[in-house]
C-alpha cells in the first residue's frame, strides 16, 4: 500500500487539514483571518458540504455535516468526503493530510480516512510510466478519542481489500490456479494464516467431480485452497467457513460466451479474492476467530475434452448433475468446496461467488444478493454489516418451489433453471450440498465496476472483504 495512514497526537499548524465540523461556530479556530472566516461562513449557509481555503502554505479543507443525515448514511458521507478529498491530494500531489474533527465522533474521522484510502488505490505493474504522485503521501488522523490500534485496524482492512483488488484485477494470463495458489500460500505467511494447496491428484482422490469437469477444457491444472486461522484465544471451537468461487478466467466453456461478455472475465475469481483479503484482515489484526477459506481454483474454457451440455457429472457427495449449460460452472466448483466445508461442522458456512447475470440484472452494483439458511438473526446481522460498510444486501428468497425449477430427467438435479429467478435458483443448486447454516452472497454486481464509483474506484473493488469483517468482527467480542 502506497498511502501510510498514522495516529497523531496533535495537529500540526503548518500541515494540510482537513476538519469535520458541525456548523460555523467551530470555523474560527482554523482561520488566519476575518475574510476567510467570513467566507467560509458565507459558504455554510449556502449549503456547501465541502469548502476549500488556500492558505500558501497550506490547504484547509471544511466537511460540514449534514444535519439531516444519520446512521449508516452519514458514515457512506464521510467516505464519499475522503473520496473528495483525495481527488485533491492527488492532483495537487499532496505529500501530507491530516483530518480531525473536535465535535464529531472519532468513527467520522476513520471513515473519511478510509474513503480517501480507497480511492488512492492504483494497479499500475503493467504500465511502463507508473503514476507516483501519491506514492509518499501520509495522512494523520487525530482525535481525542481516537487510539493507534484503531489506526491500524484501518490500515489492514485496506490493505487487505486491495489485495483482493489485486487478485481481481491481475489478467488470466499471469493469474491460473496455480498461481493464484503461490500467492495466497505467500500472503498466507505474511498475514499470519495457514494455507494448504490440494493438487489435481488430491482433487481427483477427493472425488471432486464439479472442479474437476470445469477444469476439463482448460491446460492448466485446478487447486483447491485451505486457508485456516486458529488462534489460541479463539471464541469458538467450530469454525466459521468462507467459500469463494476461484474461476480465473471464464469463457462460459463449450457454451461459448460473445466475445463482449467475456471483457472482464478475469472478475470471476471476485469470490475467492474476498475470501483471501478477508482472512488476511481478520489475521493481521488478530481477531479471536476460528476461521476457514476454501477456495476452489480453475479456468473454464472449450478446450481438450470440455463438458459438453448434456454430461451428467458426480459431485464429491455422490450428488449427480446434468450440466445443461457449461457457462453456469460456478456453481458446480462451488458445491465440491459446500460438500468439504462438512468435515469441519461449521458454525456457518458463508459462500461469495461472481454467480449470475440474474443478481446483476435484478439490483445493479448498489447491492449484492444474498439468501441462506441461517438463522434470521445472523442474516439480519450481515446485512446491518453491509448497510454499515455500505456493501448493502438484498435477501431472496429460497422458497422450495424454486426447487422444482432444478430437477432433471436423468440425474438428482441440473445446473440451471431457465430464464427466470436465475439467482434464486443457483442458489437452490448451492443449497443441495449444504447440511449447516448456510449464507449465499452473489457479488456480481459489486465485485467490478465498469465505470468509477466513488472510492470503490473502476474495474475490481474488493467487494465483500470490508463486509465480512466487519461482520465477524462483532461474533469475535
Amino acid at each position: 500500500m502506497s498511502v501510510k495512514l498514522n495516529h497523531a497526537n496533535a495537529v500540526e499548524n503548518d500541515q494540510h487539514l482537513s476538519v469535520i465540523i458541525q456548523d460555523a461556530s467551530e470555523v474560527a479556530a482554523y482561520c488566519r483571518s476575518k475574510a476567510e472566516q467570513q467566507y467560509v461562513e458565507k459558504k455554510i449557509r449556502d449549503k456547501s458540504s465541502f469548502i476549500t481555503l488556500n492558505q500558501y502554505e497550506r490547504m484547509l479543507f471544511f466537511i460540514v455535516t449534514p444535519e439531516t443525515t444519520q446512521g449508516y448514511q452519514l458514515r457512506e458521507f464521510y467516505r464519499k468526503k475522503g473520496f473528495e478529498l483525495a481527488g485533491i491530494v492527488r492532483k495537487e500531489k499532496l505529500d501530507a493530510l491530516q483530518i480531525t474533527s473536535s465535535t464529531q465522533p472519532s468513527e467520522s474521522v476513520l471513515d473519511m480516512a478510509e474513503g480517501a484510502l480507497l480511492t488512492l488505490y492504483a494497479f499500475d505493474k503493467y504500465r511502463s510510466t507508473e503514476d507516483d504522485s501519491t506514492r509518499k503521501s501520509r495522512i494523520s488522523l487525530f482525535h481525542t478519542d481516537l487510539d493507534e490500534q484503531a489506526v491500524e485496524e484501518l490500515q489492514n482492512l485496506v490493505e487487505a481489500t486491495f489485495y483482493a483488488r489485486d487478485l481481481v484485477n491481475e489478467p488470466a494470463i499471469s493469474l491460473n490456479a496455480e498461481k493464484l495458489s503461490l500467492s495466497l500460500k505467500k500472503t498466507g505467511q505474511e498475514a499470519g494464516f495457514r494455507v494448504e494447496v490440494l493438487e489435481k491428484d488430491k482433487i481427483r482422490a477427493l472425488k471432486m467431480g464439479g472442479l474437476l469437469s470445469v477444469n476439463a477444457g482448460s491446460v492448466d491444472p485446478p487447486t483447491f485452497n485451505v486457508l485456516e486461522y486458529k488462534p489460541d484465544n479463539a471464541v469458538n471451537d467450530q469454525p466459521y467457513v468462507l467459500v469463494g468461487k476461484g474461476v480465473t478466467y471464464d469463457t462460459g466453456g463449450l457454451s461459448l460466451k460473445p466475445s463482449n461478455s467475456m471483457v472482464g472475465m478475469k472478475a470471476d475469481m471476485g469470490g475467492a479474492a474476498a475470501v483471501a483479503g478477508t482472512l488476511i484482515a481478520v489475521a493481521k489484526n488478530q481477531l479471536p476467530l476460528y476461521l476457514v477459506g476454501l477456495i476452489p481454483a480453475t479456468d473454464n474454457r472449450p478446450g481438450g475434452n470440455a463438458i459438453t451440455p448434456g454430461d451428467v457429472i458426480t459431485i464429491s457427495d455422490n450428488s449427480t448433475v446434468e450440466v445443461l449449460n457449461t457457462d453456469a460452472e460456478g456453481r458446480l466448483i462451488l458445491a465440491d468446496a459446500l460438500v468439504y466445508a462438512k468435515k469441519y461442522k461449521p458454525t456457518l458456512v458463508i459462500d461469495l461467488a461472481t454467480l449470475t447475470g440474474s443478481a446483476l440484472m435484478a439490483i445493479g452494483k448498489e447491492a449484492a444478493a444474498v439468501m441462506g439458511t441461517a438463522s434470521p438473526e445472523s442474516l439480519q446481522d450481515l446485512k446491518h454489516a453491509g448497510e454499515e460498510t455500505f456493501e448493502r444486501l438484498v435477501e431472496f428468497p429460497l422458497w422450495e418451489e424454486y426447487g422444482d425449477y432444478l430437477k432433471s430427467d436423468i440425474a438428482d438435479l441440473k445446473n440451471i433453471g431457465g430464464r427466470t429467478a436465475g439467482a434464486i435458483t443457483a442458489g437452490m443448486f448451492l443449497k443441495h450440498f449444504t447440511d449447516y447454516p448456510w449464507i449465499h452472497l452473489d457479488i456480481a454486481g459489486t465485485a467490478y465496476l465498469e465505470a468509477s464509483d466513488a472510492y470503490r474506484g473502476k474495474n475490481g473493488t474488493g467487494a465483500g472483504v470490508r463486509l465480512l469483517y466487519h461482520y465477524l468482527k462483532t461474533l469475535s467480542k
